[in-house]
């Protein structure tokens, strides 16, 4: 720094912020080991904040207007600083403009996809992303807990920490949630307004308030889309014998020779026996089979070579069916080696159930 440059730095007298960026939170005034002359001037505009700092305490949180530094505008400075020379005694402080305006449009989304158990799909794996809005409501705990010494505080610069927590957030309400994915569509709105008001504490914590939180997409892998698919196309179908039939019908529409006429005759008996089917099987309830997510699967020996893998129930229908004897070997993961069946816990009340005693 030159002679005039220190000659310069002791006439300061305008303290002000022209921000010309879109990301700035929070900037210090750059004075360059300059002193502030007492009775300078401190312009703080709309949308911003000044905070005094001095030797790494803050002194005073200034709002919009324009102020004179002198003792009686800032009583927590005047017991920091001594005026030894009453009005020209200049001082050292750091000044902290803070902006106040919202931030809109930030984003967020999962890295890494979200590991979830579905009702209906079992597990599967979610992303997800939206948009976010903050702004400052406390620029002294955002002094104190973030800026530190930064001379230029942006929002790339605390986004990365923000976006972290709101998808710790996310990931545990979706969980806790239960909403089947097929469902999920229809609840951002209101997923959106529970996952908001339970970020707000913690956005608070840091000095921000968030003004907004958005859901625009949660999606699956490309499996369960094309499943989701499938169970659609079947709903659309709607009657089996009329869908049958139908197309049956438009195939009868393009044929012309005899032949054809004969297929589409026998098309139409099989069409009506196939739906026939379908109507006695439906009129029936079905006991739905769900696996157990930690099932024990079990190989038998058949012919020096293992036979699987069966579950529980598979094993039954082969005891009953005399298929399984009770000497013959079994293994399932966990076991170091093949054993009898009849010494197999699991296996040996089956056999109890089912073989009924000698005669007498």
């Amino acid at each position: 720094m030159g002679l005039w440059d220190a000659i310069f730095g002791e006439f300061i007298d305008v303290i002000e912020w022209l921000d010309e960026s879109n990301d700035t939170l929070v900037y210090r005034f750059k004075r360059y080991q300059n002193e502030i002359k007492y009775g300078a001037k401190l312009i703080v505009r709309q949308s911003q904040s000044a905070v005094f700092v001095n030797e790494g305490e803050i002194a005073d949180v200034l709002g919009p207007g324009i102020y004179e530094l002198e003792t009686k505008n800032l009583p927590i400075l005047s017991t920091l600083q001594h005026w030894d020379h009453g009005f020209n005694s200049p001082f050292k402080a750091e000044v902290y403009f803070c902006n106040l305006r919202r931030f809109i449009d930030l984003k967020w989304g999962t890295k890494n996809p979200i590991i979830l158990r579905d009702k209906e799909f079992g597990i599967v794996r979610l992303r997800a992303f939206g948009t976010y809005e903050i702004r400052i409501n406390d620029p002294k705990k955002v002094v104190e807990e973030l800026v530190g010494t930064n001379p230029d505080f942006d929002i790339d610069d605390v986004s990365g920490g923000l976006r972290n927590l709101i998808i710790t957030k996310f990931t545990s309400i979706v969980g806790e949630s239960n909403i089947p994915v097929v469902d999920l569509a229809g609840n951002y709105e209101q997923l959106s307004r529970y996952i908001k008001e339970n970020l707000d504490k913690e956005f608070d914590d840091m000095g921000f308030e968030l003004l907004g939180f958005r859901i625009e997409n949660i999606s699956v892998p490309e499996a369960v889309e094309k499943a989701i698919d499938e169970r659609s196309s079947m709903g659309a179908i709607g009657n089996l014998d009329n869908y049958l039939k139908y197309k049956s019908a438009s195939a009868l529409e393009h044929s012309s020779d005899a032949s054809s006429m004969v297929g589409m005759g026998a098309g139409f008996a099989m069409a009506e026996k196939l739906a026939k089917s379908f109507e006695k099987d439906s009129s029936q309830p079905k006991k739905e089979y769900v696996p157990e997510p930690f099932e024990t699967l079990y190989y038998i020996a058949k012919e020096n070579a293992p036979d699987g893998p069966y579950s529980i129930d598979e094993i039954e229908d082969m005891i009953k069916s005399g298929n399984l004897k009770q000497d013959t070997k079994v293994w399932y993961s966990g076991l170091d080696m093949w054993k009898e069946a009849k010494s197999i816990e699991e296996l040996k009340e089956l056999f109890k159930l089912i073989t009924p005693p000698p005669l007498p």
